[in-house]
């Protein structure tokens, strides 16, 4: 079974989708850069705020219909794409790996931050995903 190359609008979307996540993200680790041996906020909030927003859309366009036209484009672009880019699974284990003794050897800052990350992770999600049952159709 072969890869499909990309092909129609919907790698463009989320091509164009992922370009905006990782500038914006790029731009606040840029501006935020992590202390070393420190817990790294900025890798932190993005990625809980991404699984919250992430949750948010995934809900919120599920509970107005099927995922077709519009709606699959915007789940493509903003989810798969922006969210996508925004959010940063190698750099929080990067970071996390650094943290526990490989690059800074602050084991409980390390756990503490892997911990922490996925607990709150999937906190935002739900959260997302329970305001976006609180909004109306």
């Amino acid at each position: 079974m072969g890869l499909k190359p990309f092909r129609g609008l919907s790698s463009t979307v989320v091509f164009a989708g992922g370009v905006l996540g990782t500038a914006v993200r790029a731009a606040l680790e840029s501006a935020l850069p992590a202390q070393p041996g420190g817990w790294p906020w900025t890798t932190f909030a993005i990625n809980v705020s991404g699984s919250f927003l992430l949750g948010l859309l995934l809900e919120t366009l599920s509970r107005r219909g099927p995922d077709a036209g519009p709606r699959r484009y915007l789940r493509l672009g903003l989810g798969t794409g922006v969210m996508g880019g925004y959010t940063t699974y190698s750099t929080f284990a990067v970071e996390a790996v650094r943290l526990l003794g490989l690059g800074g050897g602050a084991v409980f800052v390390g756990l503490g931050y892997a911990l922490g990350s996925v607990l709150l992770g999937l906190a935002g999600a739900f959260a997302g995903m329970w305001v976006a049952t609180r909004w109306p159709r």
